[in-house]
C-alpha cells in the first residue's frame, strides 16, 4: 500500500462528499427528493460509463464476483443509501443528519465481524471509532441530535446502515473488476432502482421547478459529488477496508462546517475547534499504524485485520 495513497483518498472523499451538501440544499426544495437522488445518479452513470467505455480494458463484468460486487454497490451503497438519505433530510435538521449518518463507521465493524471470517476489532479500534462519533456530536451540538423529526433521523440511520452493510458485502465478495468500472455499472443499476422508487412514491418530472440554478445544482451534485466522489470512495475501501475506510463519514461534517464558514460566512465556534481535535484523535487511534508510517516512526503497532 502506498504510504500516502490512503490519506489522499480519504481527504478527497471527505471533500467531495462534504461539499455536496451545498448542491443538495440548493435543489431539495425544487425537486422531489427521491427524483433528485435519481437525477444525481443518472448524471454520474452517464459520465462514468462513457469514461470506462473510452478507456477500454477490463471494464465489462466477467465473473460472478464482479456481478455480485456491482449488485451490492448498487443496492446498498448507492440505491438504498440515496433513497433513505434524501427522504430523511426533509424531516431532520442538517446537524441531526450529520450525526445520524456518522453511525456508519460504528456499524461497519459490527457487519464486518458478522460477515467477514477474519474480522476482529480491538478495544483501541473501538475506542477510536466511538471517539470520532463524539467529535461529530461536539461539532454539531448535542441539541442538534435531539432536534428534527424522529422519522427523518430513523431514515438517515437506515441510509448509513445500508452503506455499512454494502461496503462489508463488497469486501466479502472481492470483485476483480476495477473500482471505476464497478462504480459505473453500479450507478447504472442504482439509477433504475431509484427511479422505480421515485415512481412508487408518486413523484414525477412535472413536479420539478426547473431553473438554471437547479440544473447547476444537479450537475454539481451529479458530477464532482457523485461521479468523482464514489470512485474515490470505492478506491479508499479497497485500500483501507470497510471499517477504516468508512471513517470518512466523520470528516464529511467537518468539511461541511468549513465550507459553511468559507462560503456562507458562518462562524467557527470553540466547540467546532474542539470537535476537530476529538475527531482527529479518533482517526489517529484507528489508523495508528498508517500514521506511524507516514511520520516515519518505527515499530508501529500492527493493525488488526479488516
Amino acid at each position: 500500500m502506498s504510504r500516502h495513497r490512503t490519506l489522499v483518498l480519504f481527504v478527497a472523499a471527505a471533500v467531495l462528499f462534504g461539499t455536496s451538501f451545498v448542491g443538495i440544499k440548493a435543489a431539495i426544495g425544487s425537486v422531489p427528493p427521491v427524483l433528485f437522488a435519481a437525477f444525481r445518479v443518472d448524471v454520474a452513470a452517464v459520465v462514468l460509463l462513457t469514461l470506462v467505455a473510452v478507456r477500454g480494458g477490463y471494464w465489462l463484468p466477467r465473473t460472478r464476483a464482479d456481478a455480485l460486487g456491482i449488485l451490492a454497490s448498487a443496492a446498498f451503497v448507492l440505491g438504498a443509501n440515496n433513497v433513505f438519505l434524501f427522504l430523511g433530510q426533509q424531516h431532520a435538521t442538517t446537524g441531526a443528519a450529520a450525526v445520524m449518518y456518522s453511525i456508519m463507521p460504528v456499524a461497519s465493524p459490527v457487519f464486518a465481524v458478522l460477515l467477514l471470517d477474519d474480522a476482529r476489532i480491538s478495544a483501541v479500534d473501538a475506542a477510536g471509532i466511538l471517539l470520532g462519533l463524539v467529535g461529530v456530536v461536539v461539532i454539531v451540538g448535542p441539541q442538534s441530535v435531539l432536534g428534527g423529526g424522529s422519522v427523518g433521523q430513523a431514515l438517515i440511520v437506515c441510509s448509513a446502515l445500508s452503506v455499512a452493510l454494502g461496503t462489508v458485502l463488497l469486501k466479502r465478495v472481492g470483485p476483480s473488476i476495477g473500482t471505476l468500472p464497478q462504480t459505473a455499472w453500479a450507478m447504472a443499476a442504482a439509477a433504475v432502482g431509484i427511479h422505480a422508487a421515485s415512481l412508487g412514491l408518486g413523484e414525477s418530472v412535472a413536479q420539478v421547478a426547473w431553473s438554471p440554478e437547479l440544473v447547476a445544482a444537479i450537475l454539481y451534485v451529479g458530477m464532482p459529488a457523485t461521479a468523482a466522489a464514489y470512485p474515490v470512495y470505492f478506491a479508499l475501501l479497497a485500500e483501507a477496508g470497510p471499517v477504516r475506510g468508512n471513517l470518512v463519514a466523520y470528516a464529511m461534517p467537518v468539511v461541511a462546517t468549513v465550507t459553511g464558514w468559507a462560503f456562507l460566512g458562518e462562524t467557527v465556534s470553540p466547540a467546532t475547534v474542539l470537535g476537530f481535535g476529538v475527531i482527529l484523535s479518533g482517526f489517529v487511534l484507528v489508523q495508528r499504524e498508517s500514521v506511524a508510517r507516514v511520520v516515519g516512526l518505527r515499530g508501529s503497532v500492527p493493525a488488526e485485520a479488516e
